[in-house]
C-alpha cells in the first residue's frame, strides 16, 4: 500500500507541477468566469468553484507534502554520505533534525564565523589574481 501511495503522489506532484496542469487550471478558471453571466453570478455558481478548489487544494497538500518528505530524506541521505566520506568531517551533526533551536542557532554562528575567515582568504586570493578565489 505504501509504495502504491508513493508511485501515485510523485506522479500526481510532478503531474501537478507541469505546464500541462497550470494551463488546464487557468482554461477551468476562465471557463467558470465565462459562464458567470449564463448563471446570472449566483451563490451556485460561485460554491461550485469554491468546492472544487477546497477539494483539489485539501488532496494535493497530502500528496506533495508526501513527496517532499520522501525528496528532503534522500537529500539528507546523500548530504550525510558525503559527510561521512570527508575526513574531518563532524559525524556528531547527522541528526541536526533533532537538535534544539538553540543548539541550530550555536552551530549557524560557527559556521558564519567559519564564512568570514574564508571570506578574508577569498578576498585576499583575489587580490592576489587567484582565479578560483
Amino acid at each position: 500500500m505504501h509504495e502504491i501511495f508513493r508511485k501515485f503522489s510523485a506522479t500526481v506532484a510532478k503531474m501537478a507541477g507541469s505546464v500541462w496542469a497550470f494551463t488546464t487550471a487557468l482554461a477551468l478558471v476562465f471557463l467558470w468566469i465565462a459562464t458567470g453571466p449564463v448563471f446570472n453570478f449566483s451563490t451556485t455558481w460561485q460554491l461550485v468553484i469554491n468546492t472544487l478548489t477546497t477539494i483539489v487544494t485539501f488532496l494535493m497538500v497530502f500528496l506533495i507534502q508526501n513527496t517532499q518528505n520522501r525528496d528532503n530524506k534522500a537529500l539528507h541521505l546523500k548530504l550525510d554520505e558525503i559527510q561521512r566520506a570527508m575526513r574531518g568531517a563532524r559525524l556528531n551533526i547527522v541528526d541536526v533534525d533533532d537538535f534544539t533551536d538553540e543548539e541550530l542557532d550555536q552551530m549557524q554562528a560557527e559556521f558564519k564565523a567559519l564564512q568570514g575567515k574564508y571570506q578574508v582568504k577569498a578576498t585576499y586570493r583575489r587580490s592576489k589574481g587567484h582565479p578560483y578565489a
